[in-house]
């Protein structure tokens, strides 16, 4: 029987002034209690483990020298916040975490003063913290000594993306007095990639670096400020230690690297570094999972976990379904089709794993690209790839896809190349909340000319429409949601569909339901039900209007579903084509609200959206009735 922690450090602090009150000697303990504090929370919840494994210490040692929340504290992504949050008066409510009317799973301003700027998506951090910086600078009347300190903290992963570049030499310009701290892990989710990573790798792993290391953390604990330590060192320590070239060519001053784990080390650093003026870079090299073997061991499955069993690291059982998801539907799609067709090549922003591709990589490692977490890269990099007579496919998040619209408009729709987009996560995605939800995909594509867009109502229809995506000499995308879709088979032929054709699956009368994507099955259920018509509508982009204008002539009512922001989605494109056609059936949509759907289990924000199978039910119910009523009084 496993003993239940204890944690008698832990039990003290309800806030960071608490953790203030410590002596510098006890910290290590109070780490070791904070990460079995987190595990014990992960283990009963879910949610992202390693990660905020690997930041414990940099946590307390931040809280414990900056006087948070007035010193602003930005995190990056925030996968790596479990201990921030308990740290911050979060820690009754850590069983909450990722559930409905609970903690959010990221840092989320709405929750706590101490979360001061809200993530879930990389590379935010330096360009949120420099805003800070100058609030500060300005409001304080340009008296740093009196101004609130901005710390960012970004992972190795996430100096992957422009963004970050971008703010560091703002940041340099402006000599902000802000301070940049490097989790350099040497991974985000999936190991990261890319010259940056490499460079790091290469500078942190040689002779030099692996013999002086224990001597620069002596130096760094005895100094008297930071200042000193780099007049004494900087032309025979620093330019052999560390990378600091490039961040002190961008106006930054440059210290590390230092040990991540060792907290009193930790503190002594940032102590000095506190009373430096203009932008600062700490480089600090931690561990994903430190402190827990099995994150240590295998840090990309125990990066996200289900409830699991903290003495074995092993998930709790589920009544999980042996068919395929919609994302084991495309990366075997996309084998099958590299296989046939040698222009065939997959691209990836760092979600390998996620996006289905491990497979792919293995196989055809030399058409696999994986650009790291820079979404506006991979699209531009497909637009250059379809030029030169490739076929790529751009295996994205739908939100995650937000992040390069601007491409999207100008690279590769307006040029009219042929990219295909795999589009994960589709719809409401869950305990992710709204950083993650894909809400916005139809709406954002629709407006573009070109373009070609599909949603598959099942797992088999999901395989044919990418066949026949690939096989469109222009801009096309199927998107699809996380997870199982209804259970059908999936066929190994694959077949072209009729670009702009939808499928009638219910001859009915007085009502028709249109339905996009995996909107089909609530829809047929309720049809078979009512006696009403039941269309797939297949294809948003273009739509089927020979389809639309029959179903028009011969139907008091047109009911749209779909998974998608109402407000410039699939539903809006059936009613603009009847508002220009000047039809007078009356028309109603349904789909997600015009707000931010907040965190929980996917059934509850299905629920809560109203597009579970009895929201739905109660809708179009609502809308006959209606319909009958105006009838009536007409």
């Amino acid at each position: 029987m496993t003993t239940a922690p204890t944690f008698p450090l832990l039990d003290k602090i309800n806030e960071p002034a608490d953790l203030r009150t410590l002596d510098v000697s006890q910290l290590p303990a109070l780490c070791k209690e904070l990460r079995s504090a987190v595990i014990d929370s992960v283990s009963r919840t879910g949610g992202h483990l390693g990660a905020s494994l690997g930041t414990i210490e940099l946590t307390v040692a931040i809280h414990y020298v900056y006087n948070t929340p007035s010193d602003k504290l930005v995190w990056d992504v925030g996968h790596q916040t479990y201990g921030h949050k308990i740290l911050t008066g979060r820690r009754n409510r850590m069983d909450s975490m990722r559930k409905s009317g609970g903690l959010a799973g990221f840092p989320n301003r709405d929750e706590s003063e101490y979360d001061a700027f809200g993530v879930g998506h990389s590379s935010t951090s330096i360009s949120a913290a420099l805003g800070m910086a100058l609030a500060a600078r300005q409001l304080s009347g340009g008296d740093f000594d009196k101004a609130d300190k901005a710390i960012a903290v970004i992972g190795d992963g996430a100096l992957t993306a422009g963004l970050a570049y971008e703010a560091l030499n703002h940041a340099g310009g402006v000599k902000a007095d802000m301070l940049v701290i490097l989790n350099d892990n040497d991974m985000s989710i999936s190991p990261n990639v890319g010259a940056m990573n490499k460079y790091l790798a290469r500078m942190l792993t040689g002779k030099f670096y692996s013999g002086a290391r224990e001597s620069s953390k002596r130096v760094l604990s005895k100094v008297p400020t930071m200042l000193e330590l780099a007049r004494r060192t900087e032309e025979h320590v620093k330019g052999f230690v560390v990378p600091s070239s490039l961040f002190e060519e961008l106006g930054f001053n440059y210290y590390g690297p230092v040990d991540g784990h060792d907290v009193e080390t930790l503190v002594a650093v940032l102590t000095n570094i506190k009373q430096i003026k203009g932008p600062v870079f700490l480089h600090a090299v931690t561990k994903k999972g430190h402190g827990y073997k099995f994150a240590e061991e295998d840090p990309l499955a125990l990066h996200a976990v289900s409830p699991f069993d903290p003495a074995t690291g092993k998930a709790h059982k589920s009544s999980k379904s042996n068919k395929p998801t919609y994302t084991q539907v495309f990366g075997s799609w996309l084998c099958d089709m590299a296989a046939k067709d040698e222009r065939v090549v997959g691209i990836t922003p760092a979600m390998r794993e996620g996006s289905g591709m491990v497979e792919f990589e293995s196989r055809f490692a030399d058409r696999y690209f994986d650009v790291g977490i820079a979404e506006q890269h991979s699209v531009t990099l497909a637009a250059g790839l379809a030029c030169g007579g490739l076929r790529p496919v751009v295996a994205i998040y739908s939100t995650f896809f937000q992040r390069a619209y601007d491409q999207l408009v100008h690279d590769v729709a307006l040029q009219n190349l042929p990219v295909l987009f795999a589009i994960d996560r589709a719809g409401v995605v869950g305990p992710d909340g709204p950083t993650h939800a894909g809400s916005f995909d139809f709406s954002f594509m629709r407006c573009l000319p070109n373009m070609v867009i599909m949603a598959p109502a099942d797992e088999n229809e999901c395989r044919q429409m990418l066949y026949t995506g690939i096989q469109i000499d222009g801009p096309s995308s199927v998107r699809y949601p996380r997870g199982n879709g209804p259970g059908v088979d999936v066929e190994d032929t694959m077949r072209a569909l009729p670009i702009g054709k939808a499928q009638k699956r219910i001859d009915g009368s007085r009502v028709a339901l249109l339905a996009f994507g995996i909107m089909l099955e609530t829809a047929e259920k309720i049809g078979k039900e009512s006696g009403y018509t039941v269309i797939n509508m297949r294809f948003v982009k273009p739509l089927d209007t020979e389809l639309i204008d029959q179903i028009a002539s011969t139907h008091e009512l047109i009911i749209t579903l779909e998974e998608n922001a109402i407000p410039g989605g699939a539903g809006a494109g059936v009613a603009e084509y009847l508002l220009a056609s000047r039809s007078s059936t009356p028309i109603r949509i349904i789909g997600l609200p015009d707000e931010f759907v907040e965190h929980g289990s996917r059934e509850e924000l299905l629920a809560h959206c109203k597009l579970d199978e009895p929201g739905v039910r109660l809708q179009i119910s609502t809308l006959v009735d209606a319909l009958s009523t105006v009838r009536e009084v007409g």
